[in-house]
């Protein structure tokens, strides 16, 4: 186990270089932040102070290594925009991020595997042909429609919900969450329920699956044989069984839901790190792009590894092949 932890975390530094050149190289090929930044009145002088000053005077390949040398240094750039740590720009709303998305994948955990596994337990009833074609819709309906959807009937014409914004506060640990007062619990459920929509369905499908695949395994045959209970065998040995390829895959769409939550918190107008890169593209503030993107990199580097690693304790074969290597 510790030589392939060590074996990957090696991978996933040499992953972190080559993304952070390919992001680096991407964001400074795509506009001119000059444009936007400095105003049209200005003198040649008055440009040419500025622009050291931002030090986009140096050829690319040296702003890159003087990024990675600032980076190992914990330093990802200052915003021009803001004039403030880029980093600790995006850590600021990194809080609001994460909460949306645990929210949502709480409510696609809770929704979609007693959904899936009721459906894989009896595949032919009307109630599985239900469940399918509803995580259908799931799958196709655009998320931007669904939020302005939600936002129509549960906000305007019900008025049940807020639409917008993150409501009321409490401080965890000196971190703020909406989740731990009633204002802000009202305010999270549209947008985590958006934004969780998709991944509702992809767990259905993917626990219908493994139930079904599950109950035909000889290792079910035997329970049954065994005289065994159908909720023990349905509860411990087929769902052991089937939980392997739904944690790497919510572990996955964990990263997706972060790195993905833009069009949600533009809808919503909720005050977490989609909002700010959407502002911050508009303007082309360039250290917060690259460090917003070099933290969405990161995330997944460290995801995969997680997953590696439940991999190994959920299932023993890993584990042992992990040992030998």
């Amino acid at each position: 186990m510790p030589a392939f932890i060590l074996r990957r975390l090696l991978q996933s530094l040499l992953v972190l270089g080559v993304m952070s050149l390919l992001v680096f190289a991407g964001i400074h090929a795509v506009g001119n932040p000059i444009d936007v930044l400095i105003s049209p009145d200005a003198n040649q002088a008055e440009r040419t102070r500025i622009i050291a000053s931002f030090g986009l005077d140096q050829p690319l390949w040296r702003q890159y290594l003087l990024f990675v040398g600032n980076a190992l240094a914990g330093d990802l750039g200052r915003s021009y925009v803001f004039a403030m740590p880029a980093l600790g720009l995006i850590l600021e709303r990194m809080p609001a991020t994460l909460e949306l998305a645990a929210c949502a994948m709480l409510l696609s955990i809770l929704l979609g595997l007693p959904l899936g596994m009721l459906a894989g337990l009896k595949p032919d009833s009307w109630y599985s042909k239900t469940v399918m074609a509803v995580s259908i819709l799931g799958f196709s309906l655009p998320t931007f429609w669904v939020g302005l959807l939600l936002i129509m009937v549960f906000a305007v014409q019900l008025g049940w919900l807020p639409s917008t914004g993150r409501g009321a506060t409490a401080d965890l640990f000196g971190i703020p969450f909406s989740f731990l007062t009633w204002d802000g619990l009202r305010h999270l459920l549209l947008p985590a329920a958006n934004l969780a929509l998709f991944n509702i369905a992809l767990v259905i499908r993917l626990t219908r699956a493994g139930t079904q695949e599950a109950l035909l395994q000889d290792y079910v045959r035997f329970a049954r044989a065994k005289g065994l209970s159908n909720r023990r065998i349905v509860g411990v040995h087929v769902m052991k069984n089937i939980l392997i390829p739904i944690v790497t895959v919510l572990a996955l769409q964990f990263g997706s839901i972060i790195a993905f939550a833009i069009v949600t918190e533009s809808i919503f107008a909720w005050p977490g790190m989609g909002k700010l890169i959407i502002d911050s593209i508009r303007v082309l503030d360039r250290p917060v792009i690259v460090a917003y993107l070099m933290l969405i990199v990161t995330l997944f580097i460290l995801i995969n590894l997680v997953v590696d690693i439940l991999y190994s304790l959920l299932d023993p074969r890993v584990r042992l092949a992990g040992g030998r290597a």
